[in-house]
């Protein structure tokens, strides 16, 4: 059997050449309103969007956050992006919205990881070898030139106006990057604030003082057993809120409530703040 053909990452914008790159590139997906940080390796690079081999599942249309370094630019490339595929760990990542500023930087490592870079027709070799006083082409050298072509007009930078582009990338990337926060933030306020769901495997390593319950001896007596699963309410400072029995026999229910009302959990944090969260606690009860 034959194996199916690896997708392409397809974008509207096909004017844009992808370019290989191998850097790490962080992710931050809204996973149930929370940041979460998805490492993982940029495989190429265009104006349009990234593809890359992310460690974590993503979905067809998810808007994440993007953060890479790109070689020999200063500031890392932060932008958004929708999931456009995923097969695997591979995955191909369209940007949304990528200003000006985030485009130049992209642009600029293109141009400084070209074999020869050049802006037009100006060539940096060229610029060294004329301030050392060389001519700048092999026909000037050799004299061997034919006389009824007429050289091209070049643009001439010097360092200075170099340095000047250069700062003003770096000024713009600055404005890109406050930008980016700024986009960033009003994806994160979709997330709430309270009442966040929290998965059961995640608070149970929050807790700080645990108490087993008792096993009632009616309930004993009777031969009844079996898992009791209650939803809870966690305040802010930790503290069982409140209580609420989802499956189990009443006697079981109100011994796995007393005991689970008394319990204390590390508080949750989002964004730097501690909030009320909900979760499923269950206590198993056994004869044996």
């Amino acid at each position: 059997m034959s194996a199916a053909p690896s997708p392409v990452f397809e974008t509207p914008q096909r004017g844009f050449s992808r370019h290989p790159i191998n850097v790490p590139v962080d992710l931050i997906a809204l996973r149930s309103g929370v940041p979460e940080n998805l490492p993982g390796r940029c495989t190429d690079i265009s104006e349009a969007g990234v593809g890359a081999v992310v460690a974590g599942e993503l979905a067809t249309g998810q808007q994440v956050a993007i953060e890479l370094h790109l070689p020999n630019v200063g500031l890392p490339v932060r932008a958004r992006a929708l999931v456009r595929y995923q097969s695997k760990l591979h995955c191909g990542l369209q940007f949304v919205g990528l200003s000006m500023e985030q485009r130049e930087m992209i642009r600029y490592w293109v141009y400084r990881s070209a074999s020869e870079p050049t802006f037009g027709d100006f060539k940096f070799g060229d610029l060294r070898k004329e301030e050392k006083g060389e001519p700048a082409t092999a026909e000037a050298s050799t004299g061997t030139a034919e006389p009824a072509v007429r050289p091209s007009r070049r643009i001439r930078i010097g360092r200075r106006g170099i340095f000047v582009l250069i700062a003003g990338m770096l000024l713009m990337a600055g404005v890109g990057w406050w930008q980016w926060q700024k986009s960033w933030s009003e994806l994160e306020k979709r997330a709430p604030e309270s009442g966040l769901r929290v998965s059961p495997e995640t608070m149970d390593k929050r807790i700080v003082t645990k108490v087993d319950p008792v096993y009632p001896e009616a309930a004993r007596t009777a031969g009844a057993e079996g898992l009791v699963v209650l939803d809870a309410v966690i305040a802010p400072d930790g503290s069982v809120k409140s209580l609420r029995p989802l499956s189990g026999t009443d006697l079981l229910v109100r011994s796995a409530t007393e005991a689970v009302q008394s319990w204390k959990f590390e508080p949750y944090l989002y964004s730097g703040k501690a909030i009320e969260v909900e979760t499923t606690i269950a206590v198993d009860f056994r004869l044996n």
